[in-house]
């Protein structure tokens, strides 16, 4: 693990975010050969990123589609003066008009010490949706698709979410979720879309080298429950594939 120091905060770092690059996305598939985008060379992440984006506004977010059909991050618009500002971090009209119809009964707010990873979590049954957003610090957010029979089955994707660049990511139901802590102190709030449920919370092991994802950390502390979880292959309860988020 290699870190870099600042006044205001120490940051992990991979070789190619000390380029000063600019991640939007990514996404892989353990299987597919390592390969390299036009998109791929303006990436935090460096290679084995390979993404297809298309960028949506309107009059409250930009939305990025994401190469894994149905997770998308969000851009907000922020309203900023000398005062501070002000943003819409959610409203029903326009994620229904982004075709998330989707009902929240559950907020949740963690913080993580800088190295700390948590994931890869879902739910199921009562799978969950999630909102989710970084309040203070940064983090490295990760959503994997492991719905048995999906076509995208086993890749994932990537996008650094902090309190200053405000960008939201959507996880539908059925995929998995896992962040690390790229600063000392950050904080994750999430909106979920169907209550926790301990007997059915599940974990995927962050390190599945059949994911092969692209951590920007190599040595990450975990939860027991992390640390132990199966590899993709070997879990023994996954959602199903019933069509497109």
């Amino acid at each position: 693990m290699r870190t870099k120091s600042s006044k205001t905060d120490r940051r992990i770092t991979s070789a190619a975010r000390r380029k000063g690059l600019a991640l939007v996305s990514a996404t892989r598939s353990g299987s597919a050969a390592r390969r390299v985008s036009g998109l791929e060379a303006k990436s935090n992440w460096g290679a084995a990123i390979v993404c297809t984006v298309k960028t949506v506004s309107s009059a409250a977010l930009n939305v990025i589609e994401t190469s894994l059909p149905g997770v998308l991050i969000m851009e907000p618009k922020v309203f900023a003066d000398e005062r501070g500002f002000f943003m819409e971090t959610y409203r029903a009209d326009t994620f229904r008009n982004l075709g998330i119809d989707a009902v929240f009964v559950q907020d949740n707010h963690s913080r993580s010490a800088r190295g700390v990873l948590r994931g890869l979590h879902y739910q199921q049954p009562n799978a969950q949706g999630k909102l989710v957003r970084c309040t203070g610090g940064a983090l490295f957010d990760v959503v994997v698709d492991i719905r048995v029979g999906s076509p995208h089955f086993g890749k994932w994707v990537a996008a650094e979410l902090s309190a200053s660049n405000k960008r939201m990511l959507w996880a539908p139901p059925g995929f998995a979720h896992g962040f690390c802590a790229l600063t000392d102190d950050a904080d994750l709030v999430y909106k979920c879309t169907t209550f926790y449920d301990a007997a059915n919370d599940r974990s995927i092991l962050w390190s599945d080298p059949d994911l092969a994802i692209a951590w920007p950390i190599s040595k990450p502390l975990l939860s027991p429950k992390d640390a132990a979880a199966p590899r993709l292959k070997d879990a023994k309860v996954l959602p199903q594939f019933t069509g497109m988020p």
